[in-house]
């Protein structure tokens, strides 16, 4: 734990730009460990969300995919080093939050999406809604209502990114499409197996975490992947070779009043 110490104190993490539901910063002590003498490799997120761990791990290089574009055409502007003109407003005001959404939906409608005002729009939008929460229906639009935060600290200059990002790549799409080399340190975060249904909220299926960890299993590199530890999670991930360590996460199981903590399952392969 010691050389996790050295790590940690040679790299100070930069906060997240973005909330994001189930992120794992509270994780990365114990990535922190598995990745450190890997950290000459490129790091591989395909799924990269809030970028808790990229942001923390801090490699030279990395290349970071999620399937939510929003997302990634902000961090694509952060890369460039984006300054939102005082001209744009940031508050923490139901109307304004109203007026900020129906203007980011009409940029998702007319081709404007990949835009510096749609990025600057969801970055407002992402800390201003409720419980930071990224949700779309099935015309595209976004339809979060507005929060309930007493303060808000908005952020207008993001040019300390551009630094950090000058070598990772960003990209979106299915993690079947992320360009994975041989030798890059391979961490997948996907959303959670919810046991007793057919879809997770994100609907990320079942079918498609067994899909996701065989395609893992293939990786020839370091692969190390975090999930809800479901007895069909665990069975899945040992059934094709992985080293299973279960941790205590950050939250409770609530199912039938049971405050017990949840247990995170942390899988690896290729580590030695």
């Amino acid at each position: 734990m010691a050389a996790v110490g050295v790590l940690q104190a040679q790299v100070v993490p930069v906060r997240p730009p973005l909330k994001w539901a189930g992120g794992k910063r509270w994780l990365v002590p114990h990535l922190a460990e598995l990745w450190e003498p890997h950290d000459r490799r490129r790091l591989v997120e395909p799924f990269c969300g809030g970028l808790a761990v990229a942001l923390s791990l801090r490699p030279k290089r990395a290349l970071l995919n999620d399937i939510n574009p929003h997302a990634v055409h902000f961090y694509s502007w952060l890369k460039r080093g984006l300054k939102v003109d005082d001209a744009l407003e940031f508050a923490n005001r139901k109307a304004l939050y109203y007026e900020h959404r129906k203007r980011f939906n009409a940029l998702i409608s007319n081709g404007g999406a990949e835009s510096a005002e749609a990025a600057a729009l969801f970055y407002y939008l992402n800390r201003t809604c409720y419980n930071g929460l990224c949700r779309f229906n099935s015309s595209g639009q976004f339809n979060v209502p507005f929060g309930s935060y007493k303060r808000i600290n908005y952020k207008r200059d993001f040019s300390d990114y551009r630094r950090i990002f000058s070598e990772w790549g960003f990209s979106i799409g299915d993690f079947q499409q992320v360009a994975v080399e041989s030798g890059d340190f391979l961490y997948a975060d996907p959303p959670y197996d919810v046991e007793f249904r057919s879809y997770s909220k994100e609907g990320f299926s079942w079918d498609d975490q067994v899909r996701l960890a065989e395609w893992l299993a293939k990786h020839r590199g370091p692969t190390v992947v975090s999930n809800q530890a479901t007895d069909r999670i665990i069975r899945l991930y040992k059934k094709l070779d992985f080293r299973l360590r279960l941790i205590d996460a950050p939250r409770m199981i609530n199912c039938t009043g049971d405050r017990s903590p949840a247990k995170e399952m942390l899988a690896t392969r290729g580590l030695d």
